[in-house]
This record gives structure tokens, C-alpha cells and sequence, in this order.
């Protein structure tokens, strides 16, 4: 670790998000926080909240949306997971957390989706314990692509919060800031990401239905207030290639691995009936849908914290046991 990496053990976002989440998930000690690494790719040193157990049968690698970051996934999940007995690790990927981007380096998406599948690739090296992968919101079809782009094996299992498919006009106007955005804004992206305005970054508030993250509105002016989540600003090659990924495998072909969505029911981004296109067509392998009582899109309140945490770890050993 250089002299200048920064990291959440000097933020203080995080530590004021925590407040709104029930007392259980509170990392109130040392022994309660994740290790915090840095891994190198393509010159960019990718942020990871580590619970290491090489005794656990399994590996869960978890990713964060557009208005989230990694610290974010071990509050409401990687702790939880940890404490049950499974090897964690949140990323924080390209402009997102505590990760570095090289000088000169623009991301787009499709640097998402290959920096996980190398990162898949790197744990599977490291050992060959089954790997689940999970994502939040728009990390939910992130686990998709990942998993139609990586070498068949490598995932035991995917989990989402969501599986939004952008392509799909319901689905991109339904998550957008505003109809205008929604309707404009795909085709304006993809011209602008062809000249140097590419590098440009555009606040994620402005592109997305940001102000729906959260139910709980003091926990919303937090994580607005968070230049590293939610008031992060995005490259327009990023977004232009957000909005027009097409995966290596289309849903009717998807053969990889189960899949498990575990959707908020007060969900007032991205409702079920958002994840339907792509999960409808996955017939190949289990699919299974859990809903998430009284949960918004970033799932702070009860029932539905405990019932995710209890359906992802139920899908892990699952996953882990095939």
C-alpha cells in the first residue's frame, strides 16, 4: 500500500450510515471490521474489505451498484456472512470507494465486467473453493455478465438485488432520473463516448432515480453527502456503455450457474416486475426469488435484512455442497 491510498478506516461516511441500521450489523470494534487490501489491475488498485477464513467452504465476492460502494455491501451483508462462517470480500470497482484509478485511465463498463472476471480468476489461483457472487441494484445484472463472460465453473451461484437489462426501453426509463434523461440521454451518450468529451463525469443524481436508494431519508442526505457512493460522478464512456452492454450469453441461453434474487418489496427504484425480462428466460438453471419485507432498494430495515441474509446464506451452502 502506497503512502497516498485512502481508506475507510479514515472516512466517516460509512460510520454515520451504520446508525440507521439495526444495532446487530454495527461495527463498533476493531474485531468487528473487515481487513482492508489493495489489488492491482491493468495499473488501477482495486479497494477489498477482506473477512479471510481459509477454513470456510466457500468464497462470497461482493459488488456494489451505481450508488453504493463496498464498505456499503459489508455493513448489510459481508459481516453477516463472515460471522457465518464464509470467506468475504467486498470490491470496490472502477470510481467507486477507496479504489484508486490510474492517471490517464478512463473506465468504462465493460472494465467492470472483466476486472471482476479477473478477480474471479485471481481467487480461483489463490484456492478452488466455490465463489458466489452478489450485487446490489445495478451490481445485481453486473453478476450476470460476469458470469456469461467468465470461463464456465468459475461461479458457484450469482445473487441479485436486481437484474436490470438497460437495453430494455421499460427498464431504462423506469431507473432514470427523469423521462427527458431517459429518453435523450442513450443515444447522446453513445455519441459523446465516440469523441474526447468521453472523459468527461456526470453526477450519478442527474442520470439515475438516486433519490429512491434508500426509504430512510436521513440515511438518503448521507449517502448524498458521499462523493464515494451516491454523490459519485461517473464517466460518460461508462454510462454509454452501461446503457448498451450486450452479455456474452443472452438470458435464454444462460447455462453458468443458479441465480437468486433477492428483491426489496418496497423497493421504488427498481421493483420486481424490472427483473422479470431477464429472469423469465433463464430456464437453463434454478432461479429462485425471495422477497424482502418492508425493504427499500438498499435493504436497511427488518424483516427484510434478516430474511436476504438468511436466504443468501441458504443459497451459499447450497451452492457450496454441488
Amino acid at each position: 500500500m502506497n503512502a497516498t491510498s485512502h481508506l475507510y478506516a479514515d472516512q466517516t461516511a460509512w460510520k454515520e450510515l451504520q446508525e440507521f441500521l439495526p444495532g446487530r450489523l454495527r461495527l463498533t470494534s476493531a474485531g468487528d471490521l473487515p481487513g482492508e487490501e489493495f489489488w492491482e489491475w491493468k495499473g488501477n488498485r482495486i479497494h477489498l474489505d477482506r473477512y479471510l477464513n481459509p477454513d470456510a467452504p466457500a468464497k462470497v465476492i461482493l459488488h456494489h451498484g451505481v450508488g453504493t460502494n463496498g464498505r456499503q455491501m459489508t455493513l448489510i451483508l459481508g459481516k453477516t456472512l463472515a460471522d457465518r462462517g464464509w470467506e468475504v470480500t467486498a470490491l470496490d470497482d472502477l470510481g467507486y470507494g477507496m479504489t484508486e484509478v490510474a492517471r490517464g485511465f478512463i473506465p468504462g463498463y465493460t472494465d467492470w465486467v472483466q476486472m471482476v472476471t479477473d478477480y474471479l480468476a485471481h481467487e480461483k489461483a489463490r484456492d478452488d473453493r466455490p465463489i458466489v457472487l452478489y450485487g446490489l441494484s445495478a451490481g445485481g445484472m453486473l453478476t450476470y455478465h460476469v458470469a456469461a463472460h467468465a470461463p464456465k465453473g468459475i461461479l458457484a451461484g450469482i445473487v441479485g438485488m436486481t437484474f436490470l437489462d438497460q437495453r430494455i426501453p421499460k427498464v431504462a426509463h423506469a431507473t432514470a432520473h427523469d423521462p427527458l434523461t431517459a429518453a435523450a440521454g442513450p443515444a447522446m451518450l453513445s455519441a459523446l463516448a465516440r469523441t474526447p468529451l468521453r472523459r468527461l463525469r456526470y453526477p450519478m443524481t442527474a442520470a439515475s432515480k438516486m433519490s429512491a436508494l434508500t426509504n430512510n431519508p436521513g440515511a438518503m442526505k448521507v449517502f448524498l453527502r458521499d462523493d464515494t457512493s451516491a454523490g459519485n460522478a461517473m464517466w460518460v464512456k461508462f454510462l454509454a456503455e452501461y446503457m448498451h452492454y450486450t452479455p456474452d450469453v443472452e438470458p435464454a441461453d444462460f447455462d453458468a450457474c443458479p441465480v437468486l434474487l433477492t428483491q426489496p418489496a418496497e423497493d421504488r427504484w427498481s421493483p420486481r416486475e424490472l427483473s422479470v425480462p431477464v429472469l423469465s428466460k433463464i430456464t437453463k438453471v434454478p432461479v429462485t426469488i425471495v422477497m424482502l419485507e418492508g425493504a427499500g432498494h438498499y435493504p436497511m430495515e427488518e424483516p427484510g435484512l434478516t430474511q436476504m441474509q438468511d436466504a443468501i446464506d441458504a443459497f451459499i451452502r447450497s451452492a457450496a455442497t454441488k
